[in-house]
């Protein structure tokens, strides 16, 4: 069986630990958000890459989701000792060392596709993890300051200021010009899934790259809700929500992917209702719970969503 995920970051790639443990002998692609990569102190960072890559390697920080485990940060007081800027974004000693490489192997020529594949053979993720497009994308927000429009990168607002400034548009540059990556519209058979990832920052951008959404319209896909009980389950997605002008619940945000996209939608207990829902219409909705609190119920979450859309790819849904 074939699976396909599209990816962001820390919600990703637990629930894909979740996945792989519930489907074992899957062949199991990742088409991962490159929206928030940013270039630092010369580096080319991609956070939810090697938030996946980390997480399926084993080399997370279990505690926050990110980073890496049982980091060191003398570069960052180095840096800080300098007045080098941005001292907002957090990097650590381990983690720049893949930094490096990155940046010198795309120096070198090499697309970020053959790069995130040389970095893999490190840490072995159990996975092919392939990036959205080898071409450079960044998510923006326009933000209304004193009277003016002003624009940032995706990171300064989400890690600076912790999405607190309203956002008046959050833009993907760059994704209209961008093709998909190699394998990325290939790995795009059977079964598609939609993890708890952001729907405006992460898949959303995946989306946005032509050729893509296309591609997962054509096929069997189901999503898990990242919104329980009207709120993010981690993260401040209902500040991009808002952003977009998409209630923060989760039948909004099941109705923003809409019946064209997905066949099927998870979400908790808590909001069976939203099967209820008009604007869910042609949806098959499932209820249970959503909460990734550790691995064995994140395999169940998993598995449930697996099970959805083999029973819609089956076509037995709906059947008497």
């Amino acid at each position: 069986m074939r699976i396909t995920v599209l990816a962001g970051g820390v919600g990703a790639a637990r629930f894909l630990r979740g996945l792989k443990r519930a489907a074992p002998g899957a062949e199991l692609t990742v088409i991962g958000n490159t929206g928030d990569d940013i270039t630092l102190f010369g580096l080319r960072v991609c956070p939810d890459l090697d938030t996946v890559m980390y997480t399926l390697g084993g080399g997370i920080d279990e505690q926050q989701g990110w980073g890496r485990a049982d980091e060191t940060f003398s570069t960052r007081a180095e840096l800080a000792a300098y007045g080098a800027s941005p001292d907002w974004f957090t990097l650590g000693d381990r983690d720049v060392a893949t930094h490096i490489l990155r940046s010198q192997l795309l120096a070198a020529g090499q697309p970020l596709s053959a790069v995130t594949e040389r970095l893999c053979r490190r840490w072995r993720p159990g996975v092919r993890l392939l990036p959205m497009s080898d071409d450079p994308v960044e998510t923006h927000v326009v933000l209304h300051e004193d009277g003016g429009r002003r624009t940032v990168h995706f990171q300064e607002w989400w890690v600076r200021l912790h999405a607190a400034t309203p956002a008046a548009a959050i833009i993907a540059v760059g994704a209209a010009e961008a093709v998909p990556a190699p394998g990325v519209l290939e790995a795009i058979d059977d079964v598609i899934l939609f993890p708890p990832s952001n729907p405006v920052v992460s898949i959303g951008t995946i989306l946005a790259v032509p050729g893509i959404r296309a591609a997962v319209a054509g096929k069997t896909v189901v999503g898990v809700s990242p919104i329980i009980g009207g709120a993010p389950v981690r993260g401040m997605a209902d500040a991009c929500l808002t952003a977009i002008g998409v209630a923060t619940s989760a039948a909004a945000v099941g109705a923003h992917y809409g019946p064209e996209l997905i066949d099927g939608w998870l979400v908790d207990d808590q909001d069976k209702a939203a099967a209820d829902e008009p604007a869910l219409a042609g949806i098959e909705v499932r209820a249970l719970p959503l909460l990734m609190r550790d691995l064995p119920a994140t395999t169940a979450i998993a598995r449930a969503a697996l099970d959805l859309a083999l029973d819609l790819a089956a076509g037995s849904l709906g059947q008497a």
